[in-house]
């Protein structure tokens, strides 16, 4: 240690001394006169006494230095012994007037702090268990709750022993507050896993006031000190002082009782800052003085005898400024002390104004117990004793500072801000920049403006803690304040223990995740599911900021919710439906738990509308269940629900609540929108909705992309990021994301309605198109839109024989299913994907449709590809279509005869042609060769060409017509067609390999194969874009391979009702019974087995309006009816009667009297034919079939066979109607329509209930909100389709702040026609328009021109803009009025930025007219308040200066400056003239003036530093000459290492320091030794070994190196303690194999007799095996310590070291193991059980029971019983361990024993009615009187403690009624 200390003078900050440039300063013993003469500093040279100057510079240093050192020694020797304080002073002196020694004053770092280390620190926070403390320079220290004072320890301790709460004991919430400020010293700086550093404190004031001794106790000192206990008079108080007694009189702590309001008296563990009043019998007893006023007051003086070993924080001083720095001040107080203050705690008001030898009041911060520097602080608040600093209000902590300047900044320690309010902020220089390398110093220069976020406030700096970093700005959780119950967030696993999970949020927030809340079923191995590291997304259950808990939930339902967040009660509104969990089932109910801890009752009979007997067999704890609010007493906290939610009606007044939350999920399933590609994934493509501003996500999986499996795959191949993908639709919108289909099947069959959209809409024999969800080999699983799934079993999955379901059908696939049956209890639905039962019949059709719509899309995504800018690969693809010539030149032939070509027109892509294809031509590399494309392979790349004579030639074009018959040869074969060529004409055209969505497979005997001759029939007989003819194989030559139909099939297909083959023609008179009466139609029961139906428009010939048709005929009435046409059964399309499938279909019927007696008209097949006779302008009656909320249009039917539709806005002119129009039209209501045109498709009528509207100016109409934009207005749709504009100031006659805020889109509104010209449509919503007679007064009139404006009048208007020409004014749509900047406001502004932040657009202002020009079409405005009379646009918060002030304060401050100057500048030379007086050689120094830039005080700061260094460097040269020999050891150091290392009591630090300078002027001068020095080293040499003797002699020192240990073993061999000791010893050395071989060497050593010795290292080493060896060295080590050590003994000390590093499936291993070979003995099934319990299998605990009780002997039952009843209560369920108890005593009623145990637990457990049952039932046992007035006493003892003196009373009278009873018994 002594050879790192250099002299006290170096210039070198070294770690063992400390300057006053270095760190602050510690005084070592030499004046500070003697150090003037001896060593001239700052380059001036004075004539050394006692040396020549002969010799060089250098060596003059050197000899100098030298000579210091002996004459510091003579002083010392001179210096009388006794005047120790004296001594003190003199030592501190010896540096204090060192003014030219550079000043380095740095922020403390938490790498300096020291065990030891005294601290004034303030309370931040209070918690349970320890307090949080703020530090100077931003540190953070937590003092555990045990290191208050030990008189709370004690109490503590004695809390914990008794297990009962103390009266005395107080919460550290009672005694402590956040801002008082207390001592603390540095107990221990740990270091965490993840390399943070925590400090831990301590306040107990015997660590605090270690220094100080009973005798240094002076009146007037400053102690902080405890209430140890209270007395009569006053308290005694713990100021942590050996043989003190300090008493405080109530007297004297009446006025800090009142102050602090924490009762009226003190508590004991509370901490004081007391004045000593007086000191009797030499510091034995003192009397304290806890008054406020005299604590505020008092001062450290030199009187009071303090010294650099007990110099307490927290005590203020007088000083005087000794140096200023940059970084700080360096200070002396106390006549002898010298003390720092960094940057952080100079007075902000002062910062620039200290000057040396200024006198200032100063506060003690810190000491360092080694260094002894002392820093201090000028801060106000810490300057009046008792007091506390400012505090930062709490929500202010995490707001962002959009500007923040900076004010300083230094390199190393970080910089200094400004903030918004004024306030100061520091931020370290990790938080100024992302990365080091990204941090820019030049953006830290003083002024300039950072966006910045608050993330801690440091109390003890006063100053804000700040973080540039855009994460952490970013960052939407920075403390628990700002989580949210309800909030979810990604987090990442930290750890599974058995209550749950810990999950990391962010750096300084974890949370946990309760075992029951992992996930949606309760986890008995949560780590298969969960890694440590895993991302997780989860839900916040519950979050308490005081205590820093946060609560989260895994399970799927909640996170994925989107009702309602249930988080207290006064939010449970009855009817409101939301997620909870079951926490409880019992036989009354359940108990459902919602967020922050908020239950709920759902009683038995609102479980189900089923009655359930037992709750607990149907529900589960940790269920998530969906119930529905019934009542709600907030304040009793009584909340009962209801899992019945579709059979309760919602109450009044909460009857929007529900369509309310439904209307936040914005996308409904069939909505279409327009999507931009995000992010492609292997499974997907993450893409954002454009009609949401692209702020919603979504996700398109690639099997959605197209109905095709080819098309999916290449869509995916070819879209990129950016790319637009067009109407897509919302597939489903649950949990966190909305899934999307691009399928056009699917998307098709929800508009046209042919879906189910619950399982009670499904009906047999229906066919629905949906996609495979999952192939499994029993079958294929198919999903539909809206959720619907169904499964179709392989029996019913093809026509053909199944081997393998993965060869049929893939994930995603398109499908049409037929539903077979529906399982309505199980609610299941059974499918069949058979084509021959799934197709319309006319399978060229259906093939031809699929091949039409599959290249429709594969030119889409060309037309995708050619928009791309980009030449190459792309585009070379697009140009390459079948049937073009391409110039080829051979490049490779293949083995298997096929041949690869390149070419100009094909780079880059692969060219090839099978062997077929080169037609028998011998081609070689290098040739040139024509080739014709048959397919390009975009997603490959590659090009398949025909090089086939047949061909390439030339033939005349033929005309080929439509459904023409063509023979035809097989070309090539792709994945969905293949392509042919015709033989007569030569042309290529495709034909679908599929005839159908569900035709998938063909044995290898169907599949085409190339040059098969086959015929197609021409579907396209134009080539499309892609060069091919359309043409579908020739069904009548195709040899399809049709399983044959088994009788059993054909059976069940006859029995469907709809499909019943019968022999009606058109026109025949039936007669039937009604069977069910819809809204549109009735069903008709002709015989038994046929039905028919009769349509609304059938029944009546003259149909009242607003009249229900059908519902005038009942279930059971006898009709005779016509048939006028018939239905198909799958598609339920009318089919003609010369249809071929007429006869299986369902007829349609008619009662009209004008049909039966009449003729009929024939029911059309073409759709254009039906909706002939329908011109516009014609009214039908037509029936409300329903209304489609996707489209919001309503569906009406006007005959059997012609439906309409009618937008909502022709619904009606009455907006309350249109409001809900579900509710105001009713399925099958007769209503009166005019036909205004058909659809694109020319399927349905287009109809309207209002008539056709007239859009002409003046007209009202209705129309619906479409767009909303702010500070414009509205764009409202109308009827017919066309849409109008509606600005802001015709949206109301009264302009309001925020005029869009009374709308939304989708609001229905009636609108005033303004004009409509050139298609533009601008409306009004102004009542005064729509309502001229009822409205009442215009507030703001319209203006519509120039010419409605008049000078002085008064308008209001909305902000438009802010430009440098002034502020630009909305008066009405079409005239803007500019207001100039002196007309804004009555203040002067430098800042333009200012008017944009308080005149932001659309702010609504009055304002003046000041000026009109017609002519030019301008309006000037004032906003002058005593123009509008209205307060000022720019409030007087700002200070801004009056504009009509400005010039004559400025002249006033020039003179005021002026006259300050000359005062200055007098101040100034006197200063100077007394400072020249006093020390001529001090450097002058002119602090700044008050009004001064500051850049001259830098600059002459500058300078000091320049020539200061400048001194340093002369120094150093100086030196270097003579640091060489400092490296070499000295011949006499022989010791060995070790030695070295060893703490040697007897050497202080003072004398290692003064030895290694000796030391070094020996290696200067040993050439020159003589014998008698020689004589004295030796001497010297010899004392210093006998010292290291001693010390190694000492019983109380620790060993510290192996030999030490060796020796301990040496002495005690038979100690495991000290062997275990040694082995730790090499474990922190991480020397593991040295820590096994003393492991062996103890298990030699120790004698044999000693079996707990040795087993005690047995298991040390079965520890380090598990610790750091392996499964297989652990099992060896096991195995011999089984051997020699009783067995059992060691398997268990091996299952608990299992368990405790939390390896539990080896534990679980070894106890089984333990179970089989030790299954006799009791101790091994307890341990079992409680291991078990502690990892929550109950369930096990319970079965292992009943194993026990085979093992083990029938005596042992009993106590088994009852221990494994005591396990439950500690660790399991407390209900089965008392059902446990009470069978045991059933059964043995008279163990009392057992009785005693039961007791215990239930009166620590129990209620007190249940304690009191047990002690009644056991007090009318018949038991032994002996044991009777045992158990009589117990409950005496209870009552006596818990209960009344009524219930005292009852016990006696009970016992006096036994013993009556027993003493009768034995009269007779």
């Amino acid at each position: 240690m002594a050879r790192h200390f250099r002299p006290p003078f170096n210039l070198c900050p070294s770690p063992g001394v400390l300057l006053p440039g270095a760190r602050g300063e510690r005084h070592t013993t030499a004046g500070m006169a003697s150090m003037e003469e001896n060593f001239p500093r700052g380059g001036i040279q004075k004539k050394p006494t006692g040396t020549t100057g002969k010799k060089a510079k250098p060596k003059f240093e050197q000899d100098n230095l030298f000579d210091v050192h002996h004459e510091e020694q003579t002083q010392k020797r001179k210096r009388s012994e006794g005047d120790h304080r004296k001594q003190k002073k003199f030592k501190a002196d010896i540096k204090a007037p060192a003014k030219d020694i550079a000043i380095s004053i740095e922020p403390l770092t938490i790498k300096e702090l020291c065990e030891g280390m005294l601290f004034l620190g303030c309370i931040k926070e209070v918690t349970v268990f320890e307090l949080v403390i703020s530090l100077p320079n931003g540190l953070t220290g937590f003092v555990p709750v045990t290191h208050i004072s030990d008189a709370y320890s004690e109490l503590l301790s004695k809390q914990v022993t008794q297990g009962e709460l103390l009266e005395d004991l107080n919460s550290l919430s009672d005694l402590y507050s956040p801002g008082m400020l207390v001592r603390c010293v540095v107990t221990s700086v740990e270091k965490s896993a993840d390399g943070r550093r925590s400090i831990k404190l301590s306040i107990n004031p015997k660590s605090v006031n270690k220094g100080l001794s009973a005798s240094a106790l002076t009146s007037g000192m400053l102690l902080s000190g405890f209430v140890s206990s209270v007395e009569d008079h006053g308290y005694l108080i713990d100021i942590g002082v050996s043989g003190t007694h300090a008493f405080l009189p109530h007297q004297k702590a009446q006025n800090y009782i009142k102050a602090v309001k924490r009762g009226s008296d003190l508590k004991i563990g509370q901490s004081l800052n007391c004045v000593i009043e007086e000191v009797k019998n030499e510091g034995r007893v003192v009397r304290l003085s806890a008054d406020r006023s005299e604590v505020a007051a008092s001062i450290a003086t030199e009187q009071q005898n303090w010294t650099l070993s007990n110099l307490l924080p927290g005590l203020v001083v007088k000083a005087q400024v000794q140096k200023v720095a940059p970084l700080g001040v360096s200070l002396t107080f106390l006549s002898s002390f010298t003390g720092i203050v960094d940057f952080m705690h100079v007075d902000p008001e002062k910062s620039t104004n200290y000057s040396p030898n200024q006198m200032v009041k100063a506060c003690i911060l810190s000491t360092h117990p080694t260094s002894k520097v002392v820093r201090l602080t000028l801060r106000q608040a810490f300057l009046h004793p008792g007091g506390s600093p400012n505090q930062l209000s709490n929500d202010r902590i995490g707001a962002v500072v959009e500007e923040s300047t900076v004010k300083a900044f230094y390199k190393q320690f970080g910089a200094v801000f400004q903030l918004d309010d004024g306030m100061l902020a520091f931020a370290r220089p990790k938080h100024l920049s992302k990365t080091r390398k990204s941090f820019k110093p030049a953006a830290f220069k003083a002024g300039c403006k950072h966006k910045c976020r608050i993330i801690d406030y440091s109390l003890m700096d006063e100053m804000c803690i700040v973080s540039l970093k855009h994460q952490i700005i970013e960052a939407r959780f920075l403390r628990y304040e700002d989580i949210h119950t309800g909030d979810v967030m990604q987090g990442k696993v930290l750890s599974l223990k058995p209550i749950g999970m810990q999950v990391k949020v962010t750096d300084g927030i974890k949370g946990l995740v309760p075992s029951m809340h992992l996930a949606d079923v309760i986890l008995k191995q949560p780590e298969k599911k969960y890694n440590v590291g895993d991302e997780v997304r989860c839900r916040v259950l519950e979050c308490n900021p005081a205590e820093k808990k946060l609560f989260l939930t895994l399970k799927k339902t909640l996170v994925q919710s989107k009702l309602p967040v249930l988080s207290s009660y006064e939010d449970a509104e009855p009817g409101l439906i939301t997620h909870g969990f079951v926490v409880c089932a019992r036989e009354f109910g359940c108990i459902v738990k919602f967020y922050n801890d908020v239950k709920g009752l759902v009683p038995k009979n609102e479980l189900s509308s089923e009655p359930i007997s037992c709750p607990d067999k149907v529900f589960h704890d940790g269920q998530v269940v969906k119930v529905m609010v019934l009542k709600c007493e907030p304040q009793q906290e009584r909340l009962l629900l209801s899992f019945r939610l579709s059979s309760r009606t919602v109450p009044e007044g909460r009857s929007e609540c529900i369509p309310k939350k439904k209307q936040q999920v914005k996308y409904q399933i069939g909505e279409m929108v327009d999507v931009e590609v995000l992010k492609k994934n292997e499974n997907g493509l993450e893409v954002s909705i454009l009609e949401d501003g692209g702020n919603v996500i979504a996700w398109l999986p690639t099997v959605h992309l197209s109905d095709f499996v080819a098309n999916s795959k290449l869509l995916w191949h070819c879209l990129q990021e950016g790319d637009v993908l067009p109407r897509v639709m919302c597939l489903s919108d649950k949990g966190d994301r909305i899934i999307l289909c691009r399928k056009s099947a699917v998307i098709s069959a929800v508009q046209e309605e042919q879906v189910v959209r619950s399982f009670s809409e499904i009906q047999p024999g229906v066919l629905l198109i949906g996609y495979v969800r999952k192939v499994m080999p029993f079958g294929v699983f198919v999903e539909f839109p809206f959720g619907v799934t169904g499964l179709a079993p392989k029996v019913s999955m093809s026509d053909k024989f199944v081997t393998d379901t993965k060869d049929h059908f893939v994930v995603g696939q398109t499908v049409i299913a037929k539903v077979m049956s529906i399982d309505e209890e199980k609610q299941r639905v059974l499918l069949s994907l058979k084509v021959s039962e799934c197709s319309s019949g006319d399978s060229a059709a259906e093939s031809f449709s699929l091949l039409n719509q599959y290249f429709k899309e594969v030119e889409e995504i060309r037309n995708l590809l050619r928009r791309r800018e980009e030449s190459g690969l792309a585009r070379c693809v697009c140009e390459l279509v079948p049937g073009k010539e391409l110039q080829l030149v051979v490049q490779d032939v293949m083995e298997d005869g096929s041949a690869l070509f390149s070419g100009g027109c094909v780079r880059g892509l692969t060219v090839t042609a099978t062997r077929y294809h080169l037609g028998g031509k011998n081609v070689i590399p290098g040739e040139k060769a024509k080739g014709l494309v048959l397919h390009v392979d975009a997603i490959t790349s590659k090009v398949y060409v025909s090089l086939r004579e047949e061909l390439l030639k030339k033939r005349a074009k033929q005309r080929l017509t439509k459904n023409s018959q063509h023979p035809a040869i097989v070309q090539h074969i792709a994945e969905e067609f293949a392509i042919v060529s015709l033989l007569d004409s030569g042309r290529l055209a495709a034909i679908p390999i599929a005839s159908h969505f569900n035709d998938t497979f063909r044995f290898d005997s169907e599949k085409l194969k190339v040059g098969q001759r086959i015929y197609a029939t021409l579907k396209m007989v134009k080539a499309n874009d892609l060069g091919v003819l359309l043409a579908v194989q020739d069904p009548a030559k195709k040899n399809a391979f049709v399983r044959d139909r088994k009788e059993s099939e054909t059976a069940l297909e006859e029995t469907l009702a709809a499909a019943v083959k019968h022999s009606l023609s058109l026109g025949d008179i039936v007669t039937g019974t009604v069977k069910s009466v819809k809204p549109t139609h009735v069903t008709v029961a002709i015989d038994d087995k046929l039905t028919g139906s009769i349509h609304a428009s059938r029944i009546l010939d003259e149909v009242p309006i607003h009249s229900f048709p059908t519902y005038t005929l009942k279930a059971g009435q006898k009709v005779t009816a016509r048939v006028i046409g018939g239905r198909d059964v799958n598609t339920h399309r009318y089919l003609p009667i010369t249809h071929p499938h007429f006869t299986r279909s369902v007829p349609e019927l008619s009662i009209r009297p004008s049909e039966i007696e009449g003729e009929v008209e024939t029911m059309r097949d073409d759709t254009r034919e039906k909706l002939g006779p329908y011109n516009t302008g014609q009214t039908v009656t037509c029936f409300v079939r329903k209304y489609n909320t996707l489209k919001n249009w309503l569906e009406v039917e006007v005959t059997p066979d012609v439906r309409g539709r009618v937008p909502r806005l022709l619904l009606s002119l009455n907006t309350k109607v249109l409001k809900h129009p579900e509710k105001n039209f009713k399925n099958g209501q007769a209503l009166s329509a005019t036909v205004t045109g058909t659809d694109a498709t020319e399927t349905n009528l287009f109809l309207s209930l209002t008539g056709i509207q007239s859009l002409e100016p003046g007209t009202i109409t209705v129309g619906m909100v479409a767009k909303m934009i702010p500070h414009i207005g509205l764009t409202i749709t109308l009827p017919g389709g066309k849409a109008g504009k509606v600005s802001i100031f015709h949206l109301s006659d009264k302009y309001t702040e925020s005029p869009l805020s009374d709308f939304k889109i989708g609001k229905v509104v009636r609108c005033y026609i303004l004009s409509n010209e050139n298609g533009k449509i601008q409306l009004s919503l102004r009542q005064s328009r729509l309502n001229p007679r009822n409205s009442r007064k215009v507030e703001d009139v319209e203006i519509t021109c120039i010419k409605d404006v008049k000078k002085g009048q008064l308008v209001r208007g909305y902000v438009k803009s802010v430009t440098p020409s002034g502020v630009f004014f909305g008066l009405s749509a079409s005239l803007l009025g500019r207001i100039l900047f002196q007309n804004v406001s009555p203040y002067f502004v430098q800042k333009h930025s200012l008017y944009e932040k308080y005149l932001p657009e659309g702010k609504l202002l009055t304002a003046k007219v000041l000026d009109v020009n017609k002519k030019e079409n301008h309006v000037e405005l004032s906003l002058l308040p005593e123009d509008t009379e209205m307060p000022s646009v720019l409030p007087e918060s700002l200070g801004l200066p009056r504009c009509g002030a400005e010039e004559e304060k400025r002249e006033e401050d020039n003179k005021e400056k002026k006259e300050e100057v000359k005062m200055k500048r007098k101040q100034r030379r006197v200063n100077s003239e007394s400072e020249q007086e006093t020390k001529p050689k001090k450097r002058k120094f002119s602090p700044a003036d008050e009004n001064d830039s500051g850049i001259e005080v830098y600059y002459r700061e500058e300078e000091d530093g320049d020539q200061e260094e400048e001194a340093a460097k002369k120094k150093s040269k100086i030196r270097k000459c003579g640091e060489v020999p400092r490296l070499q050891v000295s011949a006499g150091f022989t010791w060995d290492e070790d030695m070295n290392a060893l703490e040697v009591p007897v050497l202080n630090q003072k004398e290692e320091s003064s030895e290694s300078e000796e030391e070094e002027e020996n290696l200067q001068s040993k050439k020159k030794q003589t014998k008698k020095e020689k004589e004295l080293e030796k001497q010297k040499k010899e004392k210093e070994l006998c010292k290291l003797e001693a010390a190694l002699m000492d019983p109380s020192r620790q060993p510290q190196s192996a030999d030490d240990f060796d020796r301990l073993v040496l002495s005690s061999p038979n100690s495991s303690i000290l062997w275990l000791q040694y082995m730790a010893f090499h474990l922190q050395a991480t020397e593991i194999e040295k820590a096994r071989a003393v492991a062996e060497r103890a298990l030699k050593t120790i004698c044999f007799r000693e079996e707990q010795e040795k087993l005690n290292v047995w298991v040390a080493l079965l520890n380090l095996e598990n610790m750091y060896g392996t499964e297989e060295t652990l099992m060896k080590v096991f195995e011999r310590a089984v051997q020699y050590n009783e067995p059992l003994k060691v398997f268990q000390h091996l299952c608990d070291i299992y368990a405790s590093s939390e390896k539990y499936k080896q534990a679980e291993e070894l106890y089984h193991t333990m179970l089989r070979r030790f299954r006799q003995e009791k101790s091994v099934w307890l341990k079992y059980a409680s291991f078990l319990l502690k990892q929550g299998q109950t369930e096990a605990t319970h079965r292992l029971l009943e194993r026990a009780l085979k093992a083990l002997p029938t005596k042992e039952h009993v106590d088994v019983i009852s221990r494994f009843a005591q396990l439950e209560f500690r660790f399991g369920d407390p209900e089965h361990a008392k059902a446990l108890f009470e069978s045991t005593l059933n059964s043995y009623p008279k163990r009392t024993d057992i009785w005693s145990i039961y007791m215990d637990i239930m009166i620590k457990q129990g209620s007190q009615k249940e304690i009191r049952d047990i002690f009644e039932r056991v007090i009318h046992l018949n038991l032994a009187p002996k044991k009777m007035k045992f158990f009589f006493k117990r409950y005496l003892d209870y009552e006596k403690k818990y209960g009344t003196t009524e219930t005292v009373m009852a016990v006696k009278t009970a016992a006096l009624e036994y013993v009556e009873a027993k003493s009768s018994l034995a009269d007779t």
